[in-house]
């Protein structure tokens, strides 16, 4: 606590202490009051001026301080001063004297709540800032809810200054005018408990009901702006109208046919979208066949002299096809059919709040729908890097196509796309280059985790240039090349074929959402609400094409929230709830995490504490000589509560799920510790990793004395 903040607690202390000692709450009850009042209104009578000033500051003091005695004074107020001078007088007293208590809880402690608890807080905070005023509106009318509570909460928030006073104002208003009403007829009241009688109770509950009705009226007028110059129609020929088929789509399709809803799923190219034929299945065939030939390389670890696998890249390339086609019945037309779905082909296109024109090989055909799911998905970024115009560029939409490896194979990004395709590839036996342009591979993962990813696909053969920018592209004597920026200087880089894996974009084009004003993020995402609305509150939007996370499992989690809000909505709606999304990179070792990791708990300003163990330890691990990884859990200090979890290894994508499980059910490490895992499975490491923080944490004094009890025993 610095020096300023250290004066006003003393200060603040001194008073308060001040108003102990002295036995100052015996002038601030209703007896002393009903004896004096006489005495209070003949120096009221011959002093106003001094009185009035007086009055005005010592109930400024008193609520600034929190101090018991506002009611009695605001009493006093109406038996002294009469109604209208009472209410003006205490009114602005109050509202001044809370502001000033908001700004001493501000000024001595928001800055440290906010530190320690600012991850938790953020979702507070942001409703604060988006809906504080009715908040504070709603509490001030409620006078049973102490107004000094009130002040300290808010000042540890973030809403306005200005904001908290102007609503303090107005919203004390009306419990000011009744305490004042009541104060002028003192002489009847024999206790405070006479102010609540059920009376006037029912009154202060309908005034704090009236924040809600507004702001239900307000966000009825808000429609009705929105909706301007929209037609609905008298009937709809759809309950849900959803487009695109990939994994939001078919789930809130599906979601939509289960409760009975007449749901049209509209996809212009293949059902089952990137994740089946582009992205998550295809990449995952090849990973396991190129871990495969990545054998040849290792036969020792494993006891062999020589492995040698025989392989042509077609073969490859068609057993990838044929997974996908295995698969491909559980996303099918045939399957959503039969679960009631009415399955278009064609391109969609928003042209009011509830119609949708298709455009299909038939022709146009036009739907009527009181909701509509955008899950249009998203696709490969390329950016206008120079002379990229000129290549022949793989994206993940066209490296499915190949039947020839390629042999000088160059990948431009070090996420979790390029990384997996780099590393797949140089098993394989293309010369794999991969271009970074930030210090190192896997940026939204811990340096120790990213580190032993990059042995990983340096072990494999890929070359790993990071810190180089693409520059520009050119066609030099027959050859393709890459001039990277690194250091000041321009480095030259040939290659027969370039893989683009730097992210990807919204899919938002020729859907008509410029024409609706449904605007978009500076990402190119679509802009939704905590209920996955755009602008408009029956039109809904799920997965890669809002994100913020691009993954096929946090696209079927939204999809319910979506589909769920879009049929039911006018009754209930539910927030997304983000607060345990994992995710994995598929590359040797495997990455995998949940919740925060130590980069996000340092940049927040979270303290936790780090407990490690490293699988080079776990019996199974060495048996199938996959002794490298770790597992690390972060935890509050001295609790076993998990808030994040990052493992690296073989398998990490499945040993994270138990750490998922606990996370979402606020089950610990102490749990985890005490479950029965078999022996010898991976999935131990998640016990010893428990094991590790209890010992960090054992009851040394406790064992100090169990130590001597044995000693005696002896």
């Amino acid at each position: 606590m610095n020096i300023k903040k250290l004066i006003l607690f003393m200060v603040i202390a001194a008073l308060m202490a001040s108003y102990v000692v002295f036995d100052l709450g015996q002038y601030l009850n209703l007896a002393y009051l009903k004896e004096q009042l006489a005495a209070f209104q003949a120096l009221a009578a011959s002093n106003p001026a001094w009185v009035l000033g007086g009055f005005f500051l010592l109930y400024v003091v008193v609520t600034a301080l929190s101090l018991p005695g506002a009611t009695i004074m605001t009493l006093a107020a109406g038996a002294l001063f009469g109604f209208w001078v009472a209410l003006v007088l205490v009114s602005f007293a109050s509202s001044i004297g809370a502001t000033l208590a908001f700004l001493a809880s501000r000024f001595l402690f928001q800055d440290t709540v906010q530190r320690r608890f600012g991850e938790r807080l953020k979702k507070i905070n942001a409703g604060v800032e988006k809906d504080g005023a009715y908040y504070l509106f709603t509490l001030r009318l409620i006078p049973v809810f102490p107004f000094f509570v009130v002040n300290l909460v808010m000042g540890l928030t973030r809403i306005r200054t200005w904001t908290f006073y102007w609503v303090s104002q107005v919203g004390m208003l009306a419990g000011t005018a009744v305490y004042v009403y009541a104060g002028m007829e003192l002489g009847e009241l024999d206790q405070l408990s006479g102010l609540l009688s059920p009376d006037l109770i029912g009154a202060f509950v309908l005034l704090g009901l009236f924040p809600w009705l507004a702001k239900g009226a307000m966000a009825f007028i808000q429609r009705r702006k929105v909706y301007k110059g929209y037609r609905k129609p008298k009937r709809f020929e759809c309950n849900l109208v959803v487009i695109g088929a990939g994994s939001a789509g078919l789930v809130s399709a599906y979601i939509g046919a289960t409760v009975k809803a007449r749901v049209s799923l509209i996809e212009k190219d293949k059902m089952g979208g990137d994740c089946l034929n582009t992205g998550c299945v295809p990449s995952k065939a090849l990973i396991k066949s190129a871990r495969l030939a990545h054998i040849e390389r290792v036969p020792a670890r494993y006891g062999f002299q020589r492995i040698t696998p025989e392989f042509d890249f077609a073969d490859i390339q068609a057993r990838i096809r044929a997974v996908i086609g295995k698969i491909e019945p559980h996303d099918s037309v045939t399957r959503y059919t039969a679960l009631g779905v009415d399955c278009i082909q064609g391109s969609a296109r928003i042209v009011s709040p509830w119609e949708v024109v298709v455009d299909t090989s038939a022709g146009e055909r036009r739907l009527t729908t009181r909701g509509i799911v955008i899950a249009s998905g998203a696709g490969p970024l390329v950016p206008p890097i120079p002379g990229i115009e000129a290549m022949d560029i793989l994206t993940t939409d066209n490296i499915w196509e190949l039947n020839t490896l390629p042999e000088r194979l160059l990948v431009l990004g070090g996420g979790p796309i390029g990384c997996e395709l780099a590393q797949s590839f140089a098993r394989l036996g293309s010369v794999v280059t991969q271009v970074e342009m930030l210090p190192r591979l896997l940026p939204r993962e811990d340096e120790d985790a990213a580190a032993l990813a990059t042995a990983g696909l340096q072990a494999s053969g890929v070359t790993v240039l990071t810190d180089h920018k693409a520059a520009r592209f050119a066609r030099e004597d027959g050859e393709n090349v890459l001039y990277a920026a690194h250091q000041g200087s321009e480095r030259r880089l040939p290659f027969d074929a370039v893989l683009v894996a730097l992210g990807r974009r919204a899919y938002t084009e020729e859907l008509g959402l410029d024409a609706l004003g449904i605007p978009t993020e500076k990402n190119g995402t679509l802009a939704v609400n905590d209920y996955l609305q755009t602008r408009f509150p029956n039109i809904y939007a799920c997965g890669d094409v809002v994100g913020p996370y691009q993954f096929t499992h946090v696209a079927a989690h939204q999809a319910w929230y979506a589909a769920v809000n879009a049929l039911f909505g006018r009754f209930k709606k539910f927030q997304v709830d983000y607060r345990v999304i994992p995710w994995a990179t598929f590359t040797d070792p495997e990455v995998a995490r949940v919740g925060l990791n130590e980069d996000e708990a340092r940049e927040k300003g979270i303290e936790v504490e780090v407990t490690k163990y490293g699988i080079d330890d776990l019996d199974r691990a060495i048996a199938d000589s996959a002794d490298y990884g770790f597992v690390k859990v972060l935890t509050p200090p001295g609790k076993d509560t998990i808030v994040g979890v990052t493992i690296v290894g073989e398998a990490a994508s499945d040993l994270i799920s138990e750490y998922v499980l606990a996370m979402k059910h606020g089950l610990g490490l102490n749990k985890i510790l005490g479950t029965i895992h078999i022996y010898p499975t991976r999935a131990e490491a998640n016990k010893f990793a428990a094991g590790e923080w209890k010992k960090a944490h054992q009851p040394e004094r406790l064992l100090r004395w169990v130590e001597r009890f044995h000693g005696w025993q002896r």
